[in-house]
């Protein structure tokens, strides 16, 4: 792609981004030079960072899988990134062809390939927005014609709210989805966090405050705020490879996130 071309689709390629980096960990093609230049450095701080990745999606397919058990038939992926392996929609339209799926991402080599590869799915569809204005998701002509706002819905936030700062109100924005949405719904939601963490998470934080999306890691209590009018679902908020496991894990915290599933009553 071509210098021009590359600015005629917004892709900065001065700053890693952060749907690009988390594609490379996770051993996507997906990426640039300055991604993967970004990627290994934070490799070498955090050397479980590749694994990492590996626990978020994992427990992502087990929320979704939760979903469905609740009879949830259309999620709204906020945040979505890169269109790897055990996406959304794959998970659930394995259980239900008919479940219906709405990405939604501002980066544009996460939308352009994801447009790709949701191309002959008629159940799952992307839309270009930035989820820090809900109703230009949530009026978006996509999402209206997928999504029965009126009806139960899964909002995902997987490794999202944490690329929020607190000066950026994420609590507001978290709201704002949630007053949208019917009764029964629900939001599951992954964050980094700093409990029981060791030096090498804060220097990869460190170094995320030099890419286009600097990372703010909280604590459960703070996680617990952001979701408030909420009720967080068993097990709570707990190290993402405690959330419903099929198998234990020997150090939960080794994760370097949190995770939590929340109905609307």
């Amino acid at each position: 792609m071509s210098e021009d071309e590359h600015a005629r689709r917004g892709i900065d390629l001065d700053k890693p981004n952060a749907a690009r980096v988390y594609d490379y960990i996770l051993g996507g093609q997906l990426n640039y030079a300055v991604d993967r230049m970004f990627a290994e450095q934070v490799l070498s701080a955090q050397p479980n960072a590749r694994e990492r990745a590996r626990l978020n999606r994992q427990w992502l397919r087990r929320a979704i899988r939760f979903g469905m058990d609740q009879g949830i038939r259309q999620f709204l992926d906020i945040g979505s990134g890169m269109p790897t392996v055990g996406h959304v929609h794959e998970v659930a339209q394995a259980v239900d062809p008919k479940a219906r799926v709405v990405y939604v991402d501002n980066e544009p080599v996460a939308v352009a390939h994801s447009e790709i590869v949701l191309e002959d799915n008629e159940n799952a569809a992307m839309v270009h927005a930035d989820a820090e204005f809900p109703d230009d998701v949530l009026e978006h002509d996509t999402t209206e014609t997928m999504l029965d706002l009126d009806q139960p819905l899964m909002v995902v936030m997987a490794l999202f709210v944490h690329f929020i700062p607190d000066s950026r109100d994420p609590a507001r924005l978290i709201a704002a989805y949630r007053d949208a949405l019917a009764p029964g719904s629900y939001l599951a939601l992954s964050s980094a966090t700093y409990e029981q963490q060791s030096e090498g998470t804060n220097r990869a934080v460190e170094m995320y405050k030099q890419s286009a999306n600097p990372v703010t890691p909280r604590s459960a209590d703070e996680l617990r705020a952001l979701v408030d009018g909420f009720e967080i679902v068993d097990p709570g908020i707990v190290f993402i490879p405690e959330w419903r496991p099929e198998e234990a894990h020997p150090n939960p915290s080794e994760s370097g996130g949190l995770a939590l599933v929340a109905r609307k009553n």
